[in-house]
């Protein structure tokens, strides 16, 4: 690990942009959230660290936007077991909106409930051991795991995670509710349901097997020429697309106002997790 002695880190911003090479003019490769914490590979040098997700996704991450203190980062991975659920959340110095503002968290950011509660708030603590509140509402416990005994359930959860993005923008590599490309769509959908597939819109056999478009279900992905796509259902399909400025819904019929030819005549594969 070259001459880092840290081997644990932890975004500590909303979004922190993981980079395809170690300089803020790279292109972003992927972003992580709030709370996340990686593996410390390499210390590539002028700040840079190259690491690793707990999704098993790799990139460059500056230490601006890390706290590394392997103790501290070690006991925020065991104590850290919460996650926002709605899109953009405050996080206010006291349970009430007319109190001020100490962070800003997006769906996935990931904290530790400290078990107060007060008229529909609970308070968190983030990394560095502030607290705060949040809407009871907007924030529970992280799934690590998926009951695929209860496919229907789980189905249904994945669609819903997936269609909780409609309307955010498109962002190169973005994973969040400020911006989102269309495997960041899928995969966060999916990893905020306690399963991780592969990041990139790529049908890859150790995430997911492969069906017929006679098989699909909803929930299943559909794949495209550098493009991927959640299927939920009726011939529709969530995805987020730089051509539509984000993330909407398209048909797979060519009957339906919402047809998309170009991508309904290329179609890769098929990918399900069942």
């Amino acid at each position: 690990m070259g001459n880092n002695a840290f081997q644990l880190g932890v975004f500590i911003k909303s979004v922190v942009p993981i980079k395809l090479h170690p300089s803020f003019e790279s292109e972003m490769a992927d972003e992580g959230l709030y709370g996340m914490v990686v593996k410390v590979i390499e210390d590539t040098g002028d700040g840079w660290y190259y690491i690793e997700t707990h999704y098993d996704y790799s990139g460059y991450a500056h230490q601006s936007d890390m706290f590394m203190d392997e103790k501290r980062s070690l006991d925020w991975k065991n104590s850290a077991t919460n996650v926002i659920t709605h899109s953009i959340v405050d996080v206010m110095a006291a349970p009430t909106y007319k109190s001020y503002i100490i962070e800003v968290l997006t769906r996935g950011g990931v904290v530790a409930l400290t078990g107060e509660e007060k008229d529909g708030w609970s308070e968190i603590e983030l990394i560095d051991k502030k607290r705060g509140w949040v809407r009871s509402t907007f924030v529970e416990s992280l799934k690590t795991e998926a009951n695929r005994l209860d496919e229907e359930k789980l189905r249904k959860s994945l669609v819903a995670t997936a269609l909780s993005y409609i309307g955010t923008q498109y962002r190169w590599g973005g994973r969040s509710a400020f911006g989102i490309d269309c495997s960041g769509l899928c995969s966060i959908s999916y990893l905020l349901n306690g399963i991780i597939i592969y990041r990139d819109a790529e049908l890859k056999s150790q995430y997911m097997r492969k069906i017929s478009l006679d098989e699909i279900k909803p929930a299943d992905l559909l794949f495209f020429p550098g493009h991927v796509a959640m299927y939920i259902g009726d011939d529709k399909y969530v995805h987020s697309s730089s051509s539509i400025n984000g993330v909407a819904i398209n048909s797979l019929n060519p009957k339906d106002y919402d047809y998309r030819e170009d991508l309904a005549k290329e179609i890769t594969g098929i990918g399900t997790i069942f």
